[in-house]
């Protein structure tokens, strides 16, 4: 009782009730309580297989805050949201539809309206289709480790057996994504994500990442001019890579390229400190409206 080795983040976390495709889902998001009620909602959409921790540094920076409340959600079947009703009788896919669904719902829910959407990894592939079909009532999409396309490197047959532990597979797979110069802490706390996912959410994402989400017919549709497009991919990510980030940026007329140094696949997590100081001129630009 007398310990004061004690701190209390300034992050609260919540469940909404929504209907996503028919079905009841409990969706647990968390927000930072920083920020002023003017400043402008930052909807965080986590990487396949993890959760909205990933974010939880951002949530923490005082000068995000200045201008932004960062909110990250849990999607279903991932951390703290439960898979829907009667998930033990099927195999949960992700899909591009779901998906596009299921961030507008939880928007709608929360009742936000002209937020920043930011996406990693398989969030950032989605924040391009909502960029293309919702751009006039988003204020700026960034997509970190984002490309429209990308050529899949890993098989995911063995990734829901019985005979193998799913999260320590699912672990040992991103681990050589993270940079080299990542803090020790932190890729750890990045891995954590991976070794405590739920049996075939991983491989379920993946549906979505591999085989539902080829937007390089679609992608020059996004009007970055009236929904500015910021995309930062990390040199060491050999999933999504600079390559594949540039030649998707290319594409789209007016979006903004950068290539982070030193960083890898998971930039918000595995490195924050060095994350931010690439984060931080792009904040500064959306809230100057340039």
């Amino acid at each position: 009782m007398g310990s004061k080795n004690y701190m209390l983040e300034p992050i609260l976390g919540r469940y909404v009730n929504v209907d996503i495709s028919g079905r009841k889902n409990r969706i647990y998001f968390e927000e930072s309580t920083l920020s002023d009620k003017g400043a402008t909602p930052i909807i965080c959409l986590h990487t396949a297989g993890s959760n909205n921790a990933q974010f939880r540094h951002l949530m923490v920076d005082e000068e995000v805050a200045k201008n932004f409340k960062v909110i990250a959600f849990d999607m279903p079947w991932h951390g703290k949201s439960l898979p829907p009703v009667g998930y033990q009788n099927e195999e949960y896919k992700l899909t591009t539809e779901l998906y596009v669904e299921t961030v507008n719902t939880f928007i709608t829910a929360i009742g936000v309206s002209r937020p920043v959407i930011m996406g990693c990894s398989m969030g950032g592939r989605i924040v391009l289709e909502l960029a293309r079909r919702f751009g006039e009532n988003l204020k700026a999409v960034i997509g970190l480790e984002a490309s429209d396309y990308q050529t899949p490197w890993y098989d995911t047959a063995w990734l829901n057996r019985p005979d193998v532990h799913g999260g320590e597979i699912c672990a040992s797979l991103i681990s050589g994504l993270v940079a080299p110069q990542s803090p020790e802490q932190t890729r750890w706390e990045t891995l954590w994500g991976y070794l405590a996912g739920g049996p075939g959410v991983f491989k379920g994402d993946l549906h979505f990442y591999r085989e539902d989400s080829d937007f390089r017919d679609r992608s020059a549709e996004i009007d970055a001019k009236g929904c500015p497009l910021y995309l930062l991919t990390g040199e060491y990510d050999f999933s999504c890579t600079p390559e594949d980030t540039e030649r998707t940026g290319r594409s789209i007329p007016g979006a903004e390229i950068t290539i982070m140094e030193k960083l890898g696949h998971f930039p918000m997590s595995e490195n924050p400190k060095l994350f931010r100081t690439y984060l931080l001129p792009v904040l500064a630009k959306i809230a100057a409206g340039v």
